[in-house]
């Protein structure tokens, strides 16, 4: 149901962001693959959640502009950006008594009125589809805080999809979830994006689940892009060395993708 044919650019020119004095991105440009699969890393401090939070807007406390199909999101309504653009910080929680479908029906929002109104029919609808979308059909009674970890973040992310977003953005989404519900998300991940065409960016600690699930690479290094491009073309041993001052191995799993593991610390 996203309307992603439409969406021909997601830009980034000269962003500049500083939080308590401290500068935490420093003229960073980036252009953002349409209807891929980008995933940022770098460091911890490299500014990858800094830059999501810019982009979005969560954070408007930056120099530089964001441009989405050539025009300055600050130029956008709330509601508008909403509609065309969904985000999923970290630590994200609900009220105690929230229901799987309530919360989904939250993603909303950019839909209805200062007064309520709305066309419920077509919210319905779209409940409906994300919850499918999500495989949480038979959870949409069930209290939020009484799923697992890895069906309370598909919820979450149900609720960003009742947006009909054009582009998802998601921050670190497998954190403290276990190795199975780690891979449940980042199929369904990768499902959102191919079977809709929705640009999704990512930020994930997980080398091998860039490598993985990610059809564009953005490197952070001390606030700059370091580099950029298909995961195979920029993450190796030597960027690992390089950027994470990591010495690693790399290898190829049972499928042919590349694995990397760290051994040590470089010297």
């Amino acid at each position: 149901m996203a309307d992603n044919k439409h969406l021909q650019s997601f830009t980034v020119r000269d962003l500049n962001v500083v939080l308590n004095k401290r500068k935490i991105i420093s003229g960073l440009s980036l252009d953002f693959a349409v209807g891929r699969r980008t995933a940022i890393i770098g460091p911890n401090g490299a500014g990858k959640s800094t830059l999501l939070r810019a982009v979005s807007r969560l954070n408007e406390q930056y120099e530089g502009t964001v441009l989405l199909d050539g025009k300055d999101t600050r130029q956008l309504g709330r509601r508008e950006l909403a509609r065309r653009l969904a985000i999923l910080p970290q630590g994200l929680s609900a009220p105690p008594d929230t229901r799987v479908e309530t919360l989904v029906d939250y993603g909303r929002f950019p839909y209805r009125s200062w007064y309520g109104g709305s066309n419920a029919k077509e919210d319905q609808e779209v409940v409906e589809w994300a919850l499918e979308v999500t495989g949480l059909e038979n959870f949409r009674q069930r209290q939020v805080l009484t799923l697992s970890g890895g069906e309370r973040q598909r919820a979450w992310i149900a609720m960003a999809l009742a947006q009909r977003p054009q582009i998802l953005l998601l921050d670190e989404p497998t954190t403290y979830l276990d190795i199975a519900h780690q891979l449940e998300v980042m199929q369904l991940i990768e499902r959102i994006n191919k079977e809709m065409g929705m640009t999704v960016i990512m930020v994930l600690h997980d080398i091998n689940h860039a490598l993985q699930y990610a059809d564009e690479l953005a490197v952070l290094k001390e606030g700059r892009l370091y580099a950029q491009g298909a995961p195979d073309a920029v993450l190796d041993v030597d960027l690992l060395r390089r950027v994470f001052g990591v010495r690693a191995d790399i290898f190829r799993n049972s499928h042919g993708a590349a694995v990397l593991s760290p051994v040590e610390l470089e010297k």
